[in-house]
């Protein structure tokens, strides 16, 4: 679909429900060390290590609505870490999309490990255009004195 067609970002309109067919976003992640903080005398999966999982998932489950060019970029984070996680574990995070306003794109996330549901919540991304936001990331990394950092895709 070209960036005029129906159902890419930027021509949807305000408040509306997400296409019924749009399959939800997922990614499996093995825990590691990197992954874990230290409680209890074991290593468990930190939060910001479940947020990140969770926006891969709503990134994955955002890409078929973006149009040739555009990005999203998470804008909003509201969940609930239920239980613990531990080294080694297989956790796998999904999520839906529920909402698009304009450029806004709501979804439920939610995470489990090989055991059980470990969190919950909402998560929403924004519609970006690549080249234009790539752009204002080197002018601040310049700003900043740092390398722009690219990453090849």
């Amino acid at each position: 679909m070209g960036p005029e067609a129906p159902g890419r970002c930027e021509v949807m309109p305000p408040e509306r429900p997400a296409p019924a067919d749009l399959p939800p976003g997922s990614v499996e992640h093995r825990v590691t060390v990197a992954d874990c903080v230290a409680r209890a005398g074991h290593h468990v999966l930190g939060t910001p290590s479940v947020v990140r999982l969770l926006e891969e998932a709503a990134s994955a489950a955002v890409a078929p609505l973006l149009g040739p060019g555009q990005d999203s970029v998470g804008s909003t984070v509201d969940i609930v870490h239920l239980r613990p996680t531990v080294l080694g574990q297989l956790v796998t995070a999904t999520a839906v999309v529920v909402e698009i306003d304009r450029r806004r794109i709501t979804t439920t996330v939610e995470a489990f490990d090989d055991v059980e549901r470990i969190a919950h919540g909402r998560h929403d991304r924004f519609v970006v255009d690549g080249g234009s936001f790539g752009t204002r990331l080197g002018e601040k990394a310049a700003r900043a004195g740092a390398e722009p950092g690219r990453v090849p895709r």
